[in-house]
């Protein structure tokens, strides 16, 4: 009857040991993870900035997983904003410089059509005299101008 129980025994014994190891498996993981013995490098990726500058946040820290377009730092801007405010200001006066020469070539082509006009009188003015003393010298000998007439049109 010994025999028996320890038959008996055992068998409670390997079946408590076959239960308390399925029991404590690993369940299944989730996707993207495995299980098991071994050895993973890492992949190591360089990051830099477009523009130099200094750094004024860091907003990962190391081994932290990472996704593709995922901001890892910030960088200090207050010198490229100061330089954009300038870059700014030189544009604004640029263009009121613009306009300044704009107004200036408008200005000067109203000149110019005022002295065309002043040129265009004179000269109809200067034809109006030649014939003017043109009928008086006509005239004049005749005896139907008189000589002072003939001096002032001249």
């Amino acid at each position: 009857m010994k025999a028996g129980i320890r038959g008996v025994t055992a068998a409670i014994v390997i079946g408590l040991g076959v239960w308390a190891w399925w029991h404590f498996q690993p369940q299944d993981l989730p996707d993207g993870f495995a299980a098991g013995n071994g050895r993973i490098e890492a992949v190591e990726i360089d990051i830099a900035a477009k523009t130099a500058g200094r750094v004024r946040e860091i907003l990962v820290n190391e081994g932290d997983f990472v996704s593709a377009g995922q901001v890892l730092a910030k960088m200090d801007t207050v010198v490229m904003e100061a330089q954009l405010r300038e870059a700014e200001a030189q544009l604004r006066r640029a263009l009121i410089g613009i306009e300044t020469a704009q107004s200036r070539v408008t200005q000067r082509e109203a000149e110019k059509q005022a002295a065309e006009a002043l040129i265009a009188q004179r000269k109809a003015e200067l034809d109006a005299a030649q014939r003017r003393v043109a009928r008086s010298e006509e005239l004049s000998p005749k005896g139907a101008v008189p000589v002072s007439k003939l001096d002032d049109d001249r």
